[in-house]
């Protein structure tokens, strides 16, 4: 039987354990070696499957690096809504999310080298992929939400709009994982250091609070 004929038939649970775990290996490749260096054959040969049913659920190259692309957009996107800021006041509220953030990129430095691997390439594929997915963060709305609210009751100044704030929380969060080498090197100081992510993570919130603060 070959490929095709085999994932045609397998089970529904089936199929979609083998699709996430190619999709897991395929990550790792890309953030790895990129999108020019990956080869479908690595991928093929660290998981359960063979490049002929990796071009079956994904028909080419480009479209597995595509759904690479898509599920790491996805999964902080993800993350962004299970933050419930609603009961609280806009301070923590704002400090909450940039919590998330940072928390978010430290656990996935896949999705850290898969944006620069993007940013080489100039978006070409995300621009592509922007026209028929919708990968806008729901956490801008959250924002613009906490930010009209903090200025209302006075504990927010004017003149910062949600998108300038997140901007400003993920840079942070992106270079503390993106530059954790270069910057080791040049400084002698691992910004991972489990010893020190207390001292970082309060260092963001205090950052954001204060550059708002009215």
């Amino acid at each position: 039987m070959t490929s095709t004929a085999q994932a045609s038939t397998e089970p529904q649970r089936d199929r979609e354990r083998t699709r996430a775990e190619i999709l897991d290996v395929a990550t790792a490749e890309f953030a790895a070696a990129g999108y020019a260096g990956a080869r479908v054959d690595e991928i093929a040969a660290a998981t359960r499957t063979t490049k002929r049913m990796i071009y079956y659920y994904f028909e080419n190259k480009k479209q597995l690096y595509m759904a690479v692309l898509q599920r790491a957009y996805m999964r902080i996107r993800d993350a962004e809504q299970d933050v419930d800021v609603a009961h609280l006041d806009p301070v923590t509220a704002v400090r909450r999310i940039a919590e998330t953030t940072f928390d978010h990129h430290e656990a996935h430095p896949d999705f850290i080298r898969l944006v620069c691997v993007e940013n080489i390439h100039r978006a070409e594929h995300l621009a592509e992929l922007v026209q028929t997915v919708d990968l806008r963060t729901p956490v801008v709305h959250q924002l613009d939400v906490l930010l009209r609210r903090g200025r209302e009751q006075g504990v927010f100044r004017p003149g910062c709009d949600a998108i300038d704030l997140h901007m400003m929380i993920s840079s942070y969060c992106f270079f503390r994982v993106a530059n954790r080498h270069t910057f080791g090197a040049i400084f002698d100081r691992d910004l991972v250091d489990p010893a020190e992510r207390g001292h970082y993570r309060t260092m963001l919130g205090d950052m954001v609070v204060r550059f708002l603060a009215a």
